[in-house]
C-alpha cells in the first residue's frame, strides 16, 4: 500500500474488508445503530431517501427500513417511520429497477415527486445556459436535476420533521461522484466509508434481487447519454477503485487516474471556504 492509499483510505474512513460474515453482520448492525443515534440526537422519528433503481439507494433504504421497524419495536412508538421517494425526470428508462427495489424495501410509505417541470422551468430562467454547448448544457443540466432531487427531499422531510439519508460511500467520494449540495447534501450518510463491493455484499446478504445488486451503476444525469455507466465517467473501474481503496496493488494507470480524481475533486468532501 502507498502511502497516498493509505492517506487517502484514512481519510474516507474506508472499512477494511469483511473478514467473514459475521464481520458482514457485525457492520450492518452498526450502521443500523447509527442511524438510530442519528434519529435520537435530532429527536426526530422519519427518515427520508430518494430510490433510484440503483444497489446504493436500494441498500440505504432497505438499512432505514430495517431500523425503524426496530425502533418501533424497542419504543412501541408507532411514529417511526420511513419514506421512499421516486424522483425520475419525466419517464425514467429504468423505471423497472426502481419499482423492483422499492418492492424490495418495503418502506413504510411510498412517494413521487416527478422532477422534469422544477428542471425545465429553472432551466428557462437561467439564461447562462442558453450560450453552452449542446453536451455542455446536458452536463449542467443533469447537476440541476440531482439538486432538484435534494430540494424535493428536503421539502419532504421538513414536512414530516425528518431526516435525509445520503447514499455517498468511498468509492464514490473518492472520485468525487455526487452532485456538490446535490446528492451530496444529506443529514446521515449511512454508507459512508464502504466500497462498491461492500455495499453490493450487505445488499446481497439482505436478500436483494441479484440483477439489482449486480446492475450497471449510472448517475444517469444526462439527457445525450441516458445510463451512462459510472466507470465509463471514471475512467476506471469500481473493482480498480475498491482494490486502491484496501491497499491492493492496481495498474498504474489506474492509481494515477484515481489520486488525481481524488485532489481535483476534494473541494466537494470540504465545507465551505472561510476567512
Amino acid at each position: 500500500m502507498s502511502n497516498r492509499q493509505k492517506e487517502i483510505a484514512a481519510a474516507l474512513d474506508v472499512v477494511p474488508p469483511f473478514a467473514d460474515e459475521a464481520a458482514l453482520q457485525a457492520e450492518i448492525e452498526r450502521r443500523k445503530a447509527f442511524i438510530k443515534t442519528c434519529l435520537r440526537n435530532a429527536r426526530l422519528k422519519v427518515l427520508v431517501l430518494g430510490i433510484s433503481g440503483g444497489v446504493d439507494s436500494l441498500t440505504a433504504g432497505r438499512l432505514a427500513q430495517l431500523t425503524v421497524e426496530e425502533l418501533r419495536a424497542e419504543t412501541g412508538d408507532p411514529d417511526y417511520r420511513f419514506i421512499a421517494v421516486r424522483l425520475p425526470h419525466n419517464t425514467q428508462h429504468d423505471e423497472h429497477d426502481a419499482q423492483e427495489s422499492l418492492k424490495f424495501i418495503r418502506a413504510d410509505v411510498e412517494d413521487t415527486v416527478n422532477i422534469a417541470n422544477s428542471v425545465i422551468g429553472l432551466g428557462e430562467q437561467v439564461t447562462h445556459l442558453q450560450a453552452l454547448s449542446d453536451a455542455r448544457r446536458d452536463f449542467v443540466v443533469g447537476n440541476i436535476k440531482a439538486r432538484i432531487r435534494m430540494v424535493a427531499q428536503f421539502a419532504i422531510a421538513n414536512a414530516n420533521n425528518g431526516l435525509v439519508i445520503g447514499t455517498d460511500h468511498a468509492a464514490e467520494a473518492v472520485m468525487g461522484f455526487f452532485t456538490k449540495f446535490g446528492d451530496g447534501a444529506c443529514d446521515l450518510a449511512p454508507l459512508s466509508g464502504l466500497v462498491k463491493n461492500q455495499v453490493r455484499a450487505i445488499a446481497r446478504y439482505l436478500g436483494a434481487p441479484d440483477n439489482l445488486v449486480q446492475k450497471v451503476p449510472t448517475a444517469d444525469l444526462e439527457e445525450l447519454r441516458p445510463g451512462k455507466p459510472d466507470e465509463e465517467a471514471h475512467g476506471v473501474s469500481y473493482a480498480e477503485i475498491d482494490a486502491f481503496l484496501h491497499g491492493e496493488t492496481v495498474r498504474q494507470e489506474a492509481y494515477d487516474i484515481i489520486v488525481r480524481t481524488y485532489d481535483a475533486t476534494q473541494h466537494k468532501r470540504d465545507l465551505p471556504l472561510v476567512p
